[in-house]
């Protein structure tokens, strides 16, 4: 998260003193936690405690809500609401930071405006003096949304949606091998009333032959388009069907559609063994998944942050997500606009309601419709503009790369391009290309990737050599089975690979072709972009492990356990796997180990086991990535504190190793591999009917595509190679997360006298300002 600023603005002591937060602080603030929602805050008295963080800090791996959230009657109403104020005068709060949905955060924004009056009315009616709410002329709101729907207009992810996502993902792949066992078909009701955000991103991640939305309802004749779809897929050669409908679906008129309605068609029209299966409330609860756990985190570091800015003029924000950036947006523009889809869906209106959501939904919408129907005879290209894309793997396994190679062979058939897989990377290429009776080129038809979706590993082999090893041979092979464009999918080494195909273009023509690649790794240290498919799976496989470790050191009350990250390199998967644990201390390569830092860090650890008590005892973890240093090992490090420790306390040493590839990806890894998939056929795509000589003149035509801020970029290899690239580290040059060890840090409470600070590009270690109007660089 770039530019984050953890200093509060400059404040008198005295200012500083009096600012009091309910919910969550830092930074010289006092932290009061309010329980069961508004009640808590009508009720008042024990219900706003005042907070430690020794009262918190094992709170990330746990689900739900800790401090409760109930319905409260008596906040709707103004005699409630004036309550409510006196108490929170009582405790000294005068800002209050709220997680919940719209009602809530309207609530939250109303309060606000009515504070002025309703503390005017506590010294009118003497319930206070004009002395006791002298600091307290003033309210600040600012809004966290916690929503497993994902139904805030403006953000494109909402507390708890992903964590949903994967509950249900992980019921729907149980269910798909029953259904595949028993050539079944399963209708699967999610939740969301108002928005089929959960629906839609099910059926993308888990290969659904159909999806019911709320905000873009079916045709008119949808028995008939349904029953066509999935009876073709029978027809090729697909066991198993799956429809995922959302709660709140309907048809074009509004009519509600039911499980049970669909479950009828299947059996009677279609003659399939059909069963209905409702999740309920099974997809709230559960741990929080990697992803929610660091956007919690950071929007709750940037909500604080907004506090400590806010004047009474500033209009209430609310904190959001756009791709890869923090930002705050304006609360009430917010909720309007979600409200208003509601409204639209209600008026029919379907095709504003779709307008409503943001501009990654619909190109989910449009990826779902394109990977599984099979009539796509209008969507085709003239003969002459279609491609043969070869497909290949490069680098380590990583989650997410069957679903983005799945993506591309099923826009490649719906275009009427031909999907080639490259077999086993380009050693496979060129050492079996023409094995007999089937060589490692081979044509992909709709079926052999059908089921990949969900699949981990790689299906078609991947390969961590290099095109160098044999250019000659690779280019023969290019010409040889007519490669047109070529989409690679993989690491460091893919990076590399497109690399060198691009500057070996001067000496062969077969690669004077448009060449893309899609980053995967579980390492994220692919330049020109912030995120790598697979890395979210590594760090849900790397939080799961941390979460069992962490429960024994718990139970042993006076234990740290020491754990090894993958990454290379790169540290960013042991920042924001320490950012979703709460490790006490990171280790990174970008700042090394050193003595000082090891005495502090003891120190430190000595103080933490010192003030453990009773039940607040937690367990402790230090995560350490696999290159962060050549002489202070894993066991190393552990074996020092355990000696320092003197009998204090114990440290163990844990390497997870390639348990953090991961099996099944991660929903979050699945989807953007999706996104990708389509939108990188699309890219190369845009190059036919192009010579080759035109085709070597752009320097877009090698790219890379990738997350950069708030945006989906392709940036030119050429000119990502030459100024973003780390070669000798295998890295950016500028590691977008760098600052969020900072992050790690302040909410550890690590010692500043430990760190040795890494400077990115020679500047200065300062987390600097920035203007409340920019965003924030996020994950």
């Amino acid at each position: 998260m770039a530019n984050i600023n953890l200093t509060p603005p400059a404040m008198s002591p005295p200012e500083l003193a009096k600012k009091k937060i309910a919910v969550m602080t830092s930074g010289g603030c006092i932290a009061y936690a309010v329980y069961e929602g508004y009640e808590g805050l009508v009720q008042g008295g024990d219900l706003i405690k005042r907070m430690q963080w020794e009262d918190v800090r094992g709170w990330l791996s746990e689900g739900g809500t800790l401090i409760g959230t109930a319905r409260c009657m008596a906040f709707m109403e103004r005699p409630g609401r004036l309550t409510a104020a006196n108490n929170m005068v009582e405790k000294g709060i005068d800002a209050l930071i709220i997680c919940g949905g719209d009602g809530s955060l309207t609530g939250a924004d109303k309060f606000r405006a009515e504070w002025p009056s309703l503390i005017d009315e506590l010294v009118t009616t003497g319930k206070r003096t004009k002395e006791e709410v002298k600091q307290f002329k003033h309210l600040n709101i600012v809004g966290l949304v916690g929503s497993i729907d994902n139904d805030l207009s403006g953000t494109d992810a909402t507390i708890g949606c992903y964590s949903s996502l994967q509950r249900i993902c992980q019921a729907i792949d149980y269910i798909d091998a029953t259904a595949l066992s028993h050539q079944r078909a399963f209708v699967i009701e999610v939740m969301g009333r108002h928005c089929g955000w959960l629906a839609l991103m099910a059926g993308v991640s888990c290969g659904a032959d159909f999806v019911f939305l709320p905000e873009n309802p079916p045709s008119e004749n949808w028995e008939e388009e349904m029953c066509s779809i999935i009876s073709k897929h029978r027809k090729l050669g697909k066991r198993k069907t799956i429809v995922i409908v959302a709660e709140g679906a309907h048809d074009r008129q509004l009519t509600h559609i039911s499980p049970d309605m669909v479950k009828d068609l299947l059996s009677n029209r279609l003659h399939l063994d059909t069963r209905v299966t409702t999740l309920g409330h099974v997809q709230r609860g559960g741990t929080a998944c990697a992803y929610d756990r660091m956007l919690a985190t950071l929007q709750g570091v940037e909500a604080v942050k907004a506090v400590l800015e806010a004047t009474p003029e500033t209009p209430s924000p609310v904190i959001c997500i756009v791709e890869n950036k923090i930002v705050r947006k304006n609360l009430m523009e917010a909720v309007k606009m979600t409200k208003e889809v509601a409204a639209q869906i209600a008026a029919k209106d379907f095709a504003a309601a779709m307008a409503g959501r943001d501009a990654e939904f619909a190109e989910y919408w449009q990826a779902f419709n394109i990977t599984t129907s099979t009539d796509t005879d209008h969507l085709k290209l003239p003969v002459e503009e279609r491609l043969r894309v070869g497909i290949i793997h490069v680098g380590a396994p990583a989650g997410g790369m069957n679903a983005a190679t799945r993506a591309a062979v099923a826009y490649c058939l719906a275009r009427g391009h031909t999907p080639v897989a490259l077999h086993n990377g380009f050693p496979g290429l060129c050492r079996h290309h023409d094995h007999k009776p089937e060589g490692s080129v081979r044509e992909v038809e709709w079926l052999d990737a059908e089921s990949w979706a969900s699949k981990g590993g790689s299906e078609i082999g991947t390969n961590r050599d290099l095109p160098s090893e044999d250019m000659e041979k690779t280019a023969f092979c290019f010409e040889k089975y007519r490669i047109g464009a070529l989409l690679i999918i993989g690491g460091f080494e893919g990076f590399t690979a497109l690399s060198e195909l691009r500057q070996a273009r001067t000496k062969y023509d077969a690669f004077k072709i448009p060449m893309v690649i899609l980053p995967a790794t579980v390492s994220n240290n692919v330049p020109g972009t912030e995120y790598s498919i697979g890395s979210d799976t590594c760090l849900n496989a790397l939080i799961d492990y941390c979460d069992a470790i962490k429960q024994s050191a718990s139970a042993s009350r006076r234990r740290v356990f020491v754990v090894e990250t993958q990454g290379g390199a790169s540290g960013y998967i042991a920042t924001i796997a320490g950012l979703s644990i709460g490790a006490l201390a990171v280790y990174t390569p970008e700042e090394g180990i050193h003595l000082k830092m090891l005495v502090e860090d003891i120190k430190f650890l000595k103080d933490q086991f010192a003030k453990d008590k009773g039940s607040s005892r937690t367990g402790k973890i230090i995560l350490r990535n696999e290159k962060a240093s050549k002489v202070y090992t894993t066991e190393i490090v552990a074996n020092i504190i355990k000696d320092e420790a003197e009998g204090r306390f114990d440290s163990r040493f844990a390497v997870p190793g390639h348990v953090q590839q991961g099996g099944t990806p991660s929903p979050m890894d699945r989807v953007r591999a999706v996104r990708f998939g389509v939108k990188s056929l699309q890219f190369l795509e845009s190059f036919t009917g192009k010579t080759k000589d035109q085709i070597n003149e752009d320097p877009a035509s090698t790219s890379i595509i990738g997350i950069r801020g708030a945006k989906v970029k392709f940036s030119p290899m050429k000119v990502i190679e030459e100024t973003e690239t780390d070669w000798k580290q295998r890295r950016p040059k500028d590691e977008f997360w760098i600052q969020l060890t900072e992050v790690v840090n302040t909410l550890s409470g690590r010692p500043q006298s430990a760190l040795h600070r890494y400077t990115p590009m020679g500047r200065s270690p300062a987390i600097l300002p920035i203007k409340e109007s920019e965003a924030v660089n996020g994950l």
